[in-house]
């Protein structure tokens, strides 16, 4: 497994912040994913050894949060919020949109790896929905047309992701 050197430094400096070495598990998780892209098998057996614990340890950490992922993720992670006044507003079609657009069904990779799909819970912008985030930029409602305009600025690797 090849981290970045300055994720190492990071790990180093953060370990012994706590009392537990376990405390640890969830930060260096997002760490070594943040660097990686995902965790491996790999990964995470090496999480454990780091922290002297049993890779179950650390798989049960990482099938436990979502944000956690197990699988390389597309060149652009595409979240729809999927709660009350999102679905209510049309998610479900936009999401739809995204599926066919990239022939990726939602919790998958494109073939090409160019898109993640994924339902989420609530972003926290429901005023304005539906909401959709690429990467990080939040984009709110995002019916029809403007999840077609999201679709080709994703395709021509024009879209905002920060």
């Amino acid at each position: 497994m090849d981290l970045k050197q300055s994720t190492l430094d990071k790990i180093d400096k953060l370990v012994p912040r706590y009392p537990d070495k376990r405390s640890a598990a969830l930060p260096l998780c997002h760490l070594v994913q943040e660097d990686l892209g995902y965790l491996s098998n790999e990964s995470i057996e090496w999480i454990a050894e780091r922290l002297e614990l049993e890779p179950i340890n650390i798989s049960e950490i990482v099938t436990f949060y979502p944000m956690l992922k197990t699988e390389a993720q597309g060149k652009y992670q595409v979240r729809v919020c999927r709660t009350l006044s999102c679905a209510l507003a049309g998610a479900y079609k936009t999401c739809k949109q995204f599926e066919e657009a990239f022939d990726c069904k939602v919790g998958s990779t494109s073939e090409d790896g160019l898109v993640s799909l994924e339902y989420v819970e609530c972003h926290a912008d429901c005023g304005r929905a539906p909401v959709v985030m690429i990467g990080e930029k939040e984009y709110t409602g995002v019916k029809t047309d403007e999840a077609n305009e999201l679709i080709e600025k994703i395709k021509s690797g024009t879209v905002e992701t920060e």
